[in-house]
């Protein structure tokens, strides 16, 4: 199994809509992050499924080392 990578330091602020899914992206490989586009294919990782329940603004963690997945827990300030 491959180590995540983290796509950036800090987290990534996004408008979730109600009643959405979405897929985090645990390997720091997507292009389209914070959300999963594949690119964890052959890693031994997967992306981490989220289900807006209201439509607000979520932190999505961005060093992919939080213990809270899919959202950041200030990990980021440690590494």
């Amino acid at each position: 199994m491959a180590d995540p990578i983290p796509a950036q330091k800090g987290p990534y602020k996004v408008s979730v809509e109600a009643g959405r899914k979405y897929f985090w992206c645990a390997c720091g490989r997507s292009q389209k992050q914070p959300f999963c586009d594949g690119s964890h294919k052959g890693t031994g990782l997967n992306p981490v499924p989220f289900s807006a329940e209201q439509s607000k603004d979520l932190w999505f963690c961005g060093c992919k080392a939080t213990s809270k997945q899919p959202f950041c827990d200030g990990t980021h300030a440690k590494l």
